[in-house]
């Protein structure tokens, strides 16, 4: 997958779901999660998705980006059909060319900030001086290269959060997808990490696909998507969502 970019914003469709449906069975209820969603992502567009809890903005997410299964659809990423992929292809598809920052962060507590960062790139294959190297780089980019030698019990939560977001993008992943990563976050901490991806986003043309309730962090992307009860209802432009997020 390669990014392209003529530096005039979004671009050609990178993620084109079709028809996508999912249903969790526990054995004594059925919870359908998507009900034919139907979405496209253009290449270097920041795209939130809001909607209240449970209508299926998480499994949206998951299923869009190869961590969960679906039942019925099509997924295309960058002309991929991920539903056909074998697991350990959709593993290291997802390591080479895609990024994950989570609300709970993810970082695993025995490794140190570098440690965690590196991470996606040794799955890859990457070899671990070059690994090394590039993680470093990462968190220099991040403002957190200071902490390389500490494990995540001894950052405050921004800078968790800015490890994750380093791991998220060491490898110069063509998607970077966020499942709410201001939600464990102060005010004034979540404008800093909004700050770090739209300013990310804007140098590496980089697509990102934001699943939050925050009004104000989705005025940051370029599009709003709101879902209710497994689909999609309405979507909104940045303008409408500024607006929105001043009158929160």
């Amino acid at each position: 997958m390669t990014i392209q970019s003529n530096g005039q914003g979004p671009g050609d469709v990178v993620i084109d779901a079709r028809d996508v449906h999912k249903t969790y069975d526990t054995g004594t209820i059925k919870v359908y999660a998507l009900r034919g969603v139907s979405l496209e992502v253009k290449r270097g567009e920041m795209l939130a998705i809001m909607g209240p809890s449970g209508c299926g903005k998480t499994t949206l997410l998951n299923s869009l980006s190869g961590l969960d299964d679906f039942d019925s659809g099509l997924v295309l990423i960058d002309g991929n059909d991920i539903s056909r992929m074998a697991d350990d292809r959709k593993t290291e598809f997802r390591a080479r060319d895609m990024g994950f920052v989570f609300q709970t962060y993810n970082l695993l507590p025995v490794l140190t900030s570098v440690e965690n960062v590196e991470l996606p790139l040794i799955v890859s294959g990457t070899k671990p001086k070059v690994a090394r190297q590039k993680a470093l780089e990462s968190l220099e980019r991040v403002g957190l290269v200071d902490k390389a030698g500490q494990r995540p019990s001894q950052l405050s939560g921004g800078q968790r959060q800015r490890v994750t977001v380093a791991r998220a993008l060491v490898n110069r992943p063509a998607i970077v997808w966020a499942d709410e990563p201001t939600g464990a976050l102060d005010s004034a901490t979540a404008t800093e990490i909004m700050d770090l991806i739209v300013d990310l986003n804007s140098t590496d043309h980089q697509t990102c696909v934001i699943v939050t309730h925050d009004p104000k962090v989705a005025a940051r992307c370029h599009r709003t998507v709101h879902m209710a009860d497994g689909v999609i209802v309405r979507e909104n432009s940045r303008a409408e969502m500024v607006a929105q997020a001043a009158g929160h």
